[in-house]
């Protein structure tokens, strides 16, 4: 028997709302070095094509395994580093989870995978999380599968708002796996008195201490909500290069330690940043680990938001054992022993009942289930046609071939 959808929390409904027109990008990183980065940028920006490749025989009756690419501290984990909720999966379906965080980036993932997916090949992954922006290439290259929901009762669970999106009407192709914001984080020993805006992280007293996000629609969406631009309306190429201006700048004059992605969490811990450009969960995640140790923030100029998604790559031969994993996770009460580990927002209508149930703290804490103040405050990155991408994407990918 599956669960009746349960009522969304109104703040979490219109959060994604607002997010919902837009192409939005969790995380990425670039090498820092020019030919890597060079590498990237042109795979970022390749316009790609959907050259006939049909989807891959679905195997999943004689296959009992799914193989599963995502992003770091994006699971539950126990202290023996099992994954309880992928090994009660197991145990429920006879599915094998191969689970790998293989994805440090978006662009880089997408840099890996392009020319097998460009052939209809088996990239070595079934189900794979990224983000609104990639997705949407994704599905307008023919890269991705169309779901059958019959397979996926438990979508009755997603929130409404994320039902019908401009990338993927009707959900066929993807379906959210968690969200979140991208803010500032500092460490609170040392900088007791916090940052409130991102010009705070131009403290001459955090020169060579600051890090900051090589996604850019993450780090440029922070510096240009902070000059004043609304990055979710009709903004151009003046206000973009504005903010390049100023993001060149704190490199040039070595404010900024490094430009990365997931590897900032070391340098947080390692101390070698003491403030950066964060994405919302991983700040929750890192207190949790080693000690109330960073605050975190949303400017109070405002800061992006951003969905990952389920999706099976074309090439995939377990697209029915992807759906049972979607619907699994679809489960509030599976949504919501994930919230208490990941700390991001869970698109499962139910979840904060039922996270309520696992710990009243938990559905109160806004990272998950924001209150009116953090929605205020909660801009969408607006979506690019392919000439601004490639534009955008041209201008941030030069600071990163330059910066350390």
């Amino acid at each position: 028997m599956h669960p009746k959808p349960l009522p969304a929390d109104p703040l979490i409904r219109a959060l994604i709302q607002r997010a919902q027109q837009s192409s939005l990008s969790r995380r990425t990183l670039l090498s820092g070095a020019a030919a890597g980065a060079t590498g990237l940028a042109l795979a970022a920006c390749s316009t790609g094509s959907n050259i006939g490749v049909t989807a891959a025989e679905d195997t999943s009756e004689t296959n009992n395994t799914v193989r599963w690419d995502n992003w770091a501290l994006y699971v539950d984990v126990d202290d023996e580093g099992n994954y309880p909720t992928i090994d009660a999966f197991e145990a429920q379906t006879g599915i094998n989870v191969a689970y790998t965080e293989a994805v440090e980036d978006n662009n880089s993932y997408y840099a890996t995978v392009n020319d097998q997916l460009s052939l209809g090949q088996d990239i070595g992954a079934d189900v794979v999380c990224l983000t609104d922006w990639i997705v949407a290439r994704l599905i307008r290259f023919g890269y991705i599968q169309k779901l059958d929901h019959a397979n996926i009762p438990n979508i009755a669970n997603l929130l409404p708002e994320l039902r019908d999106v401009d990338f993927d009407p009707g959900r066929e192709m993807s379906i959210p796996y968690q969200g979140g914001f991208a803010g500032i984080a500092w460490n609170k020993e040392m900088l007791p008195a916090g940052l409130r805006s991102v010009q705070d992280l131009w403290n001459p007293d955090l020169k060579g201490r600051v890090g900051v996000l090589s996604e850019m629609r993450d780090t440029m969406g922070l510096i240009m909500l902070d000059q004043g631009v609304d990055i979710s309306g009709g903004w151009g190429v003046d206000q973009f290069n504005a903010g390049i201006e100023e993001l060149t700048k704190h490199v040039s004059s070595g404010q900024i330690l490094n430009i990365t992605g997931n590897s900032y969490l070391e340098d947080l811990v390692s101390g070698d940043t003491l403030a950066a450009i964060v994405w919302s969960g991983d700040i929750v995640q890192l207190n949790a680990e080693h000690g109330d140790k960073w605050g975190f923030a949303v400017p109070e100029a405002g800061g992006p938001i951003w969905n990952d998604n389920f999706m099976v790559p074309i090439g995939s031969p377990a697209k029915s054992n992807v759906e049972e994993l979607i619907n699994y996770y679809y489960d509030p009460a599976v949504a919501a022993e994930v919230a208490a580990y990941v700390n991001y927002i869970t698109p499962v209508a139910g979840a904060k009942e039922a996270a309520a149930a696992i710990d009243p703290e938990l559905a109160s804490n806004n990272l998950i289930f924001p209150d009116d103040d953090m929605l205020a405050r909660s801009y969408v990155f607006r979506g690019l046609d392919s000439s601004e991408e490639q534009t955008f994407n041209t201008a941030f990918q030069r600071i990163l071939q330059n910066a350390p």
